[in-house]
């Protein structure tokens, strides 16, 4: 009797053991395997069988083990997530809003790269009786909240479709797409937004595209190769808005700065 109780008690921690790989970990199983194992229960419902049955999976379902299962699986669900979060902080929390609500985390994390980059820009050019221009920063905030970060979530996914590949030729081809659309684009929209809340007329937009976007362009292909480089070649695509803003800060500060020189007359 005690070697067969022993039997039975081997193929029961058996069974739990692959009930259990329905969690994301085996961490703190026992916890609530043990307790159903010593269970006089167990011994009073197995040790009248002979073996071959006990062997039969149909046997299992005889014995109520759904509702203590549920109630543990609940637990330890509920310690796998506190884990994680614990385990990985402010990154895993970002990684979960990317992917619950991409465009809204897109955008505020653009959003605080703008902020962050106008003021650097005022603080360096700022003369020393001069104050910080918060209208201006603003600005910046609105529009990597409601143009830039959206536009770059749409962009890359869209790059991302159409050339999937990760190899060199593909990374080539994707640079050579940013810096013949995306980039002259929203160049272009970025000088024209910040112009038209500054009261210039339309006029006076083209007087400043036509001064200041191919000067801007010309740099934009000293300065941005090198980092889409990094980014298609190396940065999950869900990722790359946010390394894309992040290289953006210092490419931001010069922006910021041609942004800010007065108005070209239209006539």
């Amino acid at each position: 009797m005690g070697s067969k109780c022993k039997s039975v008690k081997t193929l029961s921690y058996s069974f739990l053991l692959r009930l259990s790989e329905q969690q994301q970990s085996l961490h703190g199983v026992s916890s609530f395997i043990e307790p159903l194992l010593t269970n006089q229960q167990w011994r009073r419902f197995y040790c009248s069988r002979p073996l071959s049955k006990i062997r039969d999976p149909k046997i299992f379902r005889s014995f109520n083990l759904s509702s203590r299962y549920r109630s543990h699986s609940h637990s330890f669900s509920s310690f796998s997530s506190n884990s994680s979060s614990s385990k990985f902080g402010f990154v895993g929390w970002y990684l979960g809003k990317l992917e619950s609500h991409p465009l809204t985390t897109k955008g505020i994390s653009s959003s605080l790269i703008y902020v962050a980059a106008d003021l650097t820009s005022q603080m360096i050019t700022l003369p020393p009786s001069g104050s910080i221009d918060s209208i201006r920063t603003l600005r910046m905030a609105v529009y990597g909240m409601l143009i830039l970060g959206p536009s770059q979530h749409y962009w890359f996914n869209f790059l991302s479709r159409i050339l999937p590949k990760r190899d060199a030729l593909t990374t080539l081809k994707k640079i050579f797409m940013g810096q013949a659309i995306y980039g002259p684009l929203t160049t272009t929209i970025f000088f024209s937004y910040n112009a038209a809340l500054q009261g210039e007329t339309t006029g006076e937009i083209v007087a400043r595209l036509k001064r200041d976007l191919l000067p801007t362009m010309g740099r934009n292909l000293v300065y941005w190769p090198i980092c889409d480089f990094i980014t298609f070649k190396f940065i999950p695509v869900h990722l790359q808005p946010l390394v894309n803003s992040s290289f953006a800060y210092v490419w931001t500060i010069y922006l910021t700065y041609k942004a800010s020189l007065s108005k070209v007359s239209s006539s």
